[in-house]
C-alpha cells in the first residue's frame, strides 16, 4: 500500500529500575516541626547557592569543579549533606538541559512548518503527507508574523544551547508566577509565601550500602524511628548522640513495606526525602531505592496465554482480550479515569484504572498486555494542527509518559509483561476491519474497542485483517490453512462442509421437496423407460 510508513516490530518493555514509596509523618511535636523547618531552610539556601554555581559553570563543568563545590559546602553542613546537594544540583541542571533540547526541537518543527506553508499559494490544498497553503491572505499575514516570533525565540534558544545556559527556578516556575495572580489562585500572600518556602527547602539524602540501615544522614529503623543528622551550624538542636535529632513520630510504609524492611535490615542503600505539604499542613517521608531491571522474557513466551490489547484515550482505557490465534474473546472492557483537577488526583485516577486493568488480566490468566508506544512530542505544536485547539488540548492532556511508567511498574509487580507496539493506523484499521463485524444487537463496538484488537494482534505478529486470502490451489488447503485463526489442533478445521438440505440451483421450483433424490421430468420426451437392458453372460454363436 503506497504512502504508508513501515510499521515497527513489537518489543517487550523494560521493567522499572527503581522504587519510591511515601508515607506521612505523624505525631510530630512543635519542636520537631521547628527543627525540620530550620534544617530545610538552611540546606535549601545552600542548594540554591550551589545550583547557581552549577548553572554558571555550564558546559565547562568537570569533576574538579564538582569537588570544589563539595568542599565549599562541607563546613556549612557535612560531607554527606554536601554530596547530596551537589548531586541534586547536577541532576536538576541535566533535567533543565533535556527540557531545553525538547523546546528547541519543538521550535524547529514549528518554524519548518510555517516556512513550508507560507511558501505555497494561498488556498492551495495539501496532500496526504504535507499541509497546504493558508486559507486567506489575512491568515497568511498572521502566520508570517508568527514565523518572525518563532525565529527570534529559536535564535535565542540556540544561543543558550550552544553556551550551555539553562533556566531553572527552585520551587517551580508555575508557583513563582502565581505570586502575580494571587486573586485568580484564590490564596493570600502569606499562604503563597509558605508554599514557596516549603518548595525550596532541601531535606533529602542518598543511601549508602553497608551503613547502618542503609542511610547515615536520614536514618529510619525497621520499627519506624526517624532520625536526622543535623548540619554543623544546627548541631545545638540535637537530642541524640553524634549530632542527631530523633523525631517523636513513627512511620510505616503500607506499600512495599516488606521489601523496604528487608533492605533496611540488610543495610542496603535507601534514599530518603522529607518534605512539607503547605496546602494540607502535613509532613511526608519518601523512601526510594534502585533495583535490578527485571529480565525480560521472550515475546513468544509472554504471548503463550494470549494478550490484552489496550487503547489509551483521553478519558478511558479500551481493552479487549485475545486468544493465542488473535481472536477477540468475550466482551470489551472500558476503564475510565478523570484527568481534571490537581496532579495528585490525576495520578490517583491513572493508578486506579491500571489496577482494575491488571486485576482483570490476572483473573483470566493473561500474562501480557499490549499498549501503543505513543510519543506526542512532535504532535503538540500549534503550527502542525492550526486552529484545532480542542485536538491540541486533547493530545497535550493525555499522560502518555506517566501512564507508561505507571503501567510498567505495576505490571512488573503483578508478574505481567508489557509489550509496546507501533501506534500507526491502529484506530483507522480497527474501525475498517473490526468495528462493524463485532457490533451486534446487544453489543456496540466503538472505534477504540476495535483499535485495541489491532494493538493486540500487532503484538502477536498477526495481520490486522480478520482473514487472509485463500491459497491458490483451487482455493483449498493445498498450500496452507485458509485462516490464521485456527491452530493445528483445532477440531474440524479441515472437515467437510455441513450438509444443508434444500434445492441447490435456481432452476428447481420453490415447492420442491427438500431432498437430494433425482425427480422425474415433467415432459414425455425426457421420461426414462421402465425397461432395462440386460447383457447375457454367455454368447450364443450357433
Amino acid at each position: 500500500m503506497g504512502g504508508l510508513r513501515e510499521v515497527a516490530a513489537p518489543f517487550v518493555a523494560l521493567g522499572p529500575s527503581g522504587v519510591a514509596v511515601r508515607t506521612r509523618l505523624k505525631q510530630l511535636t512543635a519542636c520537631d516541626v521547628e527543627v525540620l523547618r530550620q534544617v530545610g531552610a538552611h540546606l535549601g539556601a545552600l542548594a540554591s547557592r550551589d545550583l547557581k554555581t552549577r548553572c554558571r559553570d555550564g558546559l565547562g563543568h568537570d569533576a574538579g569543579a564538582w569537588a570544589v563545590r563539595k568542599r565549599e559546602l562541607t563546613p556549612l553542613s557535612s560531607a554527606r549533606w554536601a554530596g547530596a546537594i551537589t548531586k541534586a544540583s547536577h541532576d536538576q541542571w541535566a533535567l533543565a538541559r533535556r527540557g531545553a533540547r525538547a523546546h528547541l526541537q519543538s521550535l524547529e518543527a514549528g518554524v519548518r512548518t510555517l516556512r513550508h506553508r507560507l511558501s505555497l499559494p494561498v488556498g492551495q490544498k495539501g496532500s496526504k503527507g504535507a499541509p497546504g497553503g493558508y486559507r486567506s491572505r489575512r491568515e497568511w499575514h498572521a502566520k508570517a508574523r508568527r514565523l518572525h516570533v518563532l525565529e527570534t525565540r529559536l535564535a535565542r534558544e540556540r544561543a543558550d544551547w550552544e553556551a550551555g545556559t539553562v533556566h531553572v527556578v527552585r520551587g517551580g516556575k508555575r508557583l513563582a508566577r502565581t505570586r502575580h495572580h494571587l486573586t485568580a489562585a484564590g490564596i493570600t500572600e502569606t499562604q503563597w509565601r509558605e508554599r514557596w518556602q516549603a518548595a525550596r527547602w532541601f531535606v533529602q539524602a542518598d543511601g549508602e550500602s553497608g551503613k547502618r540501615f542503609g542511610n547515615e544522614t536520614i536514618r529510619v529503623t525497621p520499627d519506624g524511628e526517624v532520625s536526622v543528622r543535623l548540619p554543623a551550624p544546627l548541631a545545638r538542636l540535637a537530642n541524640a548522640p553524634r549530632g542527631r535529632y530523633v523525631l517523636s513520630g513513627r512511620i510505616s510504609f503500607a506499600h512495599r513495606g516488606q521489601e523496604w524492611a528487608d533492605r533496611v535490615a540488610a543495610n542496603r542503600a535507601v534514599a530518603y526525602r522529607i518534605h512539607h505539604d503547605a496546602t494540607r499542613g502535613r509532613w511526608y517521608v519518601t523512601a526510594s531505592w534502585q533495583k535490578p531491571v527485571t529480565r525480560t522474557i521472550p515475546l513468544a513466551a509472554a504471548l503463550a496465554q494470549g494478550v490484552i490489547g489496550v487503547d489509551m484515550n483521553a478519558d478511558h482505557l479500551a481493552a479487549w482480550r485475545l486468544n493465542t490465534h488473535g481472536n477477540p474473546v468475550g466482551d470489551p472492557r472500558r476503564f475510565s479515569y478523570d484527568l481534571t483537577g490537581p496532579a495528585d488526583h490525576r495520578d490517583a485516577q491513572i493508578r486506579h484504572a491500571l489496577t482494575r486493568l491488571l486485576h482483570w488480566a490476572t483473573s483470566h490468566g493473561v500474562k501480557a498486555i499490549a499498549v501503543e508506544d505513543l510519543d506526542f512530542t512532535a504532535e503538540k505544536t500549534r503550527e502542525k494542527h492550526g486552529g484545532r485547539k480542542r485536538f491540541r488540548h486533547l493530545v497535550s492532556g493525555m499522560p502518555t509518559g506517566r501512564l507508561r511508567a505507571r503501567l510498567t511498574s505495576m505490571a512488573d509487580q503483578a508478574g505481567i509483561t508489557v509489550i509496546a507496539v507501533d501506534p500507526a493506523y491502529t484506530s483507522k484499521w480497527g474501525a475498517q476491519h473490526w468495528q462493524k463485524p463485532l457490533t451486534t444487537s446487544t453489543r456496540r463496538t466503538t472505534r477504540h474497542d476495535a483499535a485495541s484488537i489491532v494493538i493486540g494482534r500487532r503484538a502477536q505478529g498477526y495481520p490486522v485483517r480478520r482473514r487472509t486470502a485463500p491459497p491458490r490451489t483451487h482455493q483449498s488447503d493445498g498450500r496452507g490453512h485458509r485462516t490464521l485463526q485456527t491452530g493445528p489442533d483445532t477440531p474440524g478445521r479441515e472437515g467437510p462442509r455441513p450438509r444443508i438440505p434444500g434445492p441447490r440451483t435456481r432452476s428447481v421450483p420453490p415447492d420442491t421437496e427438500r431432498t437430494r433424490a433425482t425427480r422425474t421430468s415433467n415432459t414425455v420426451r425426457d421420461v426414462r423407460s421402465a425397461q432395462e437392458w440386460v447383457q447375457d453372460s454367455l454368447l450364443l454363436t450357433e
